[in-house]
């Protein structure tokens, strides 16, 4: 199937090339209608936690309130 194809191809040159700039117009077409809005947002968004827990160890309040905290936060705008 695929040497009667790529003979095929070989052989009706002009048809193919057609095919070839018809799919390019197209795409560059739709690229042209892409709306800014279809990139994603790539900010560096940097949230800063400054936590007080009188009697605790650091450990601990990174442990039990700082990082629940920052995974709580991730992925809010």
């Amino acid at each position: 199937m695929i040497p009667s194809l790529i003979r095929s191809a070989l052989s009706q040159r002009l048809v193919v090339i057609v095919i070839a700039l018809v799919l390019c117009g197209f795409g560059l077409r739709e690229s042209l209608r892409l709306s800014v809005d279809a990139f994603p947002d790539v900010t560096n968004i940097q949230v800063q936690i400054a936590t007080e827990a009188p009697g605790r160890s650091p450990e601990e309040i990174e442990r039990f309130i700082t990082v629940p905290l920052e995974i709580a936060m991730t992925g809010l705008p």
